[in-house]
């Protein structure tokens, strides 16, 4: 892919210094106050920074995006070319979807701090493709007061200007060029997670079983060994027939030297490492799997924060670069908008029953609703509805009444009555 970008785009030698070389792997190898060596990949390994980077970039890249035209009567769906790009094929060579492109662009941004796409234009300007940029291989910095992106291939480097490419940075540092990383910015809390994780499994490395010492009078070196030897034989032994209890010689005791995992604050440990990486991300816990202060109503109330504090958050952005990047910042007719209907998917009922909301009061068109659950077309159902008890104030009551009755001395029983 990047051959076809370079045969596109003026393209220069770079020299990499020692210095410049040492700039560029830094941010990928950091040292935590618990001694672990936090990466992306490491961070990675730890299940609640995994569980937390997945469940936002697989939400948001699950949204549809739909290009919209302002018109006197509202807004329409316009540019069925773009449409195709931003919501099916991202680009055509390598056949990846939308969905994978922009999952993979979001992850970027909530694991090294930044996701980059280069935008592929044809000669009239129509955009054909979108591309990943590996963040590893880009440096972003200002020339002249304006920000320019170095993108290396070997010994090679292509220059991209800003409009150009979609950035998505997590966070940026005051020069406006750098960006910071969720992990490395907070590389003691994943650290710690990081050791957490580790000493867990170095705790029950030995099947479960805690390191223990064997006390008793041995007469010679030789007897210790031979203890030492039997107890760990009976040790295999009752694992292997799953035996609740050891059987030792006469004089021998067993004393723990180790601490279970309770005493040892493991699982404290562990729900507190969960709970801040949720800060980090802005998550409920609930999300990452901590139903310690779950309830029914309060899981409830958190999936509205992901929706309200999370998703709008990622979204804001990633419209905000989409139509500033494709339309220019001139554009006022044609934009594109999330559509955050998609997120009650899996919820038929409160689909239903905002569908017949919107339907009763005359909000929505029942073909439009149809529309939306992907059902065939029905007849009658392309015109809005209202409740016939609907009436003004004014004539409440009246509806009840004969027609004759409502205009006294016009005809009818009301000309007897006033004869």
């Amino acid at each position: 892919m990047l051959g076809f970008l370079n045969r596109k785009t003026e393209t220069r030698a770079i020299e990499q210094t020692s210095s410049e070389m040492m700039q560029f792997f830094a941010p990928y190898l950091m040292n935590s106050a618990s001694g672990e060596v936090v990466t992306v990949e490491s961070a990675l390994g730890v299940p609640a920074v995994m569980a937390a980077v997945e469940v936002i970039a697989t939400t948001v890249a699950g949204l549809p995006l739909q290009v919209y035209r302002k018109t006197k009567e509202g807004r329409e769906p316009t540019n069925p070319a773009l449409q195709a790009v931003l919501n099916d094929v991202a680009n055509e060579s390598d056949l990846m979807s939308a969905f994978d492109l922009f999952k993979w662009w979001v992850e970027q941004a909530l694991t090294g701090g930044r996701g980059v796409l280069f935008i592929e234009r044809n000669s009239a300007g129509r955009v054909m493709n979108l591309w990943p940029l590996e963040p590893t291989a880009l440096t972003v910095r200002r020339v002249n007061g304006l920000r320019v992106y170095d993108y290396r291939d070997g010994s090679r480097s292509v220059k991209y200007s800003p409009a150009d490419v979609l950035d998505l940075p997590f966070m940026l540092k005051p020069n406006g060029v750098e960006h910071r990383s969720p992990i490395f910015a907070n590389k003691d809390v994943i650290g710690l997670a990081q050791a957490v994780t580790k000493y867990g499994s170095n705790f029950f490395s030995n099947g479960g079983v805690p390191p223990f010492a064997v006390t008793g009078a041995f007469q010679s070196g030789a007897a210790m060994q031979r203890a030492a030897d039997d107890l760990a034989e009976a040790v295999k032994k009752a694992a292997k027939d799953k035996r609740q209890a050891l059987v030792l010689p006469y004089g021998l005791d067993i004393k723990p030297i180790g601490a279970d995992a309770e005493k040892a604050q493991m699982t404290e440990t562990q729900r507190f490492v969960i709970e801040q990486i949720a800060r980090i991300y802005s998550l409920p816990p609930v999300l990452l799997q901590d139903l310690t202060h779950g309830t029914y109503s309060n899981t409830e109330q958190q999936d509205l924060h992901f929706v309200k504090h999370t998703i709008l958050r990622w979204v804001g952005q990633i419209e905000g670069e989409i139509n500033l990047k494709l339309f220019g910042r001139a554009a006022r007719s044609t934009y594109v908008e999330f559509n955050l209907d998609g997120l009650l998917r899996g919820d038929f009922k409160t689909r239903m029953e905002g569908y017949a909301q919107a339907i009763q009061h005359g909000i929505m068109k029942p073909g439009e609703a149809r529309n939306l659950e992907n059902w065939p077309a029905a007849a009658g159902a392309d015109q809005l509805l209202v409740q016939g008890a609907m009436v003004p104030l004014s004539q409440a009551g009246q509806q009840d009444q004969p027609p004759d009755a409502q205009a006294p001395g016009v005809g009818g029983q009301g000309n007897d009555a006033t004869a």
